[in-house]
């Protein structure tokens, strides 16, 4: 059947099992958006106020389903309002297909209304980008964008559709099953996918060597650690990492990206790594022999100085993007190749060790923060905890950020939705949009956010009251952007510039301005009442705890310096 470039883009997505988009619309979409007019009964939009928040909220949606987001904005200021949620797709290992339309391809060059070239803009923080030039080439282009996102290490791919190619009229033929797996030109690395039948036989035959070396590592050690990242829950690698660390009998760390992939009551967890990380992972660290990392790129926020990093230890590191290996930190031996894949591969070579000792001594590390103030962060997220302890969290970024990771304990992969890589101020919002239109049953997303971040998405209060979206929004106001104001505290003589926000606006008028519930905690009887009937109700809220100015975020290492090296405990 013959149809235009837009219909072609619209029953592509259908084709790929998109049931929600998020987006804009703009001059240079207008055919896309008119197409997904008349497709409504089988595809869903939903508008959000800017188009930065409907790329952080695709990339939410990518997250918590594992599924492949997908985003939708207009030419020129639409596309490059996307940098941002671009970037942070980008760093985190997101799957987002980004789609913009650009100006016809008579225009481009010309400088004219609206004009960008937003392929050449976000070509590095993207896996992939598209400028596609004919309309015979796009159902193609779609069908790899969606592969290339999702495969090996995941990632934002952008597909720029200039608006002559959005009318032009081509014929096209829906795919079905293995058709909807292009056949891509580019060369692709056997370790970046996941093998199986023959491509499996022929990974294990050339793994074989590294296996046994690795296998070998772990028999030798005396003080195994387990360090989990985020490429652990992208491979649905969690049952094999927590078999291997019963094998090797060692102790777990992890990075913000790999909250949750290992459960935060499990007996082998030590909590998070690095500068705000528990004063058990950081000195594990120090002292272990074996460093087996897996799904971690080794980023700054967690090795502290790099020179003293695990400087007792051999490094065994597993990733599948060749990339990271021996970027940060220098390994004694790595595997190239999907997580899931590699530990499976390695269990069945590592016999059953015992550590008593080691693990004891890691245990021992582990610290219990009580506290005899009120109403304190700590305190606030034990009691959301309790009341819902598998709920989806988003954060923003900032001290709230820190205190989620270390005293929220999370049980499941993807329970975390956090910006870890590009720390991007103004996520939270969308991405917990993102989330809960992800869940088929409807649940609650609770937003941990700031008031200093909670300033750069609060426009989409509209989106979430519009479409009944249940996100619960809880407020740490401490009228201040608080994880600056803490490195001024330490490290700038207290010299506060710019970071008090004794300004507007009152979230409880801006709650009932867009017509929902909003209130103002402070004490842990009226935190605790309040946030059980906003999770019952699941409907969209504010409740706003108020906070002292000078709470920070401990235990906190200097900048720099040896991972158990505290300044701040």
């Amino acid at each position: 059947m013959k149809l235009n470039g837009a219909a072609i883009l619209i029953e592509c997505l259908i084709e790929q099992g998109v049931g929600t988009v998020f987006g804009f619309p703009g001059g240079a979409v207008l055919p896309i958006y008119d197409e997904l007019y008349k497709r409504q009964d089988r595809i869903n939009h939903v508008l959000t106020a800017h188009e930065q928040h409907a790329g952080h909220a695709a990339d939410g949606y990518a997250r918590a389903s594992g599924k492949t987001g997908v985003c939708i904005a207009t030419s020129g200021p639409g596309a490059t309002n996307l940098v941002t949620p671009i970037a942070t797709a980008y760093m985190d290992s997101s799957p987002v297909v980004f789609i913009t339309g650009n100006v016809p391809q008579t225009l481009m060059g010309t400088d004219s209304f609206q004009e960008a070239d937003i392929s050449g803009m976000t070509m590095p923080v993207t896996k992939h980008n598209y400028l596609v030039t004919s309309v015979e080439k796009l159902a193609q282009t779609i069908r790899e964008a969606f592969y290339i996102a999702a495969s090996g290490r995941p990632g934002p791919v952008l597909v720029d559709i200039p608006k002559d190619v959005q009318i032009a009229e081509t014929e096209y033929t829906p795919a079905t099953g293995d058709e909807l797996i292009p056949a891509l030109s580019m060369k692709r690395s056997l370790a970046q996918l996941r093998p199986n039948g023959e491509a499996l036989e022929r990974y294990k035959v050339k793994a074989e060597p590294r296996l046994e070396r690795a296998a070998q590592l772990i028999a030798e050690a005396h003080k195994p650690l387990i360090y989990c990242g985020g490429g652990v829950k992208l491979s649905g690698a969690e049952a094999e990492l927590l078999a291997l660390a019963d094998r090797a009998d060692a102790p777990i760390v992890s990075s913000l990206m790999g909250l949750g992939a290992v459960p935060a009551d499990n007996d082998r967890m030590l909590g998070l790594l690095g500068m705000h990380g528990t004063h058990a992972a950081n000195i594990a660290m120090q002292r272990c022999d074996l460093l087996i990392a897996v799904g971690v790129r080794f980023s700054d926020r967690a090795l502290g100085n790099a020179a003293s990093f695990a400087s007792n230890a051999k490094v065994l590191h597993i990733d599948i993007d060749r990339a990271e290996i021996n970027k940060n930190v220098t390994t004694t031996l790595h595997i190239t190749g999907d997580a899931r894949v590699v530990l499976d591969l390695l269990l069945s070579r590592v016999s059953q060790k015992h550590h008593d000792q080691w693990m004891q001594q890691a245990r021992s590390m582990i610290e219990e923060y009580l506290s005899d103030e009120l109403f304190e962060p700590r305190k606030i997220l034990k009691a959301m905890s309790e009341t819902a302890p598998g709920m989806t969290v988003a954060t923003d970024v900032g001290q709230h950020q820190m205190w989620t990771a270390q005293h929220f304990p999370f049980l499941r992969p993807r329970q975390l939705i956090t910006s870890g890589g590009l720390g991007t101020m103004g996520f939270g919002l969308g991405a917990a949009m993102g989330a809960a239109c992800s869940d088929p049953e409807g649940r609650p997303v609770a937003l941990i956010t700031g008031d200093g971040s909670f300033r750069m998405n609060l426009t989409e209060l509209s989106t979430i009251a519009y479409y009944n979206i249940p996100v619960i929004v809880v407020i740490f106001n401490n009228g201040t952007l608080g994880m600056v104001r803490q490195w001024q505290t330490l490290f700038f003589g207290h010299r506060y510039s710019q970071t008090t926000l004794d300004r507007g606006p009152d979230f409880m008028k801006l709650a009932e301005a867009y017509g929902m519930e909003g209130t103002r905690v402070d004490n842990m009887d009226a935190l605790k009442a309040t946030f059980k009937k906003a999770f019952d109700a699941g409907k969209p809220c504010i409740i706003e705890c108020m906070l002292d100015i000078d709470e920070m975020v401990a235990p906190m290492v200097a900048p720099g310096s040896p991972i158990d090296s505290f300044c701040l405990n």
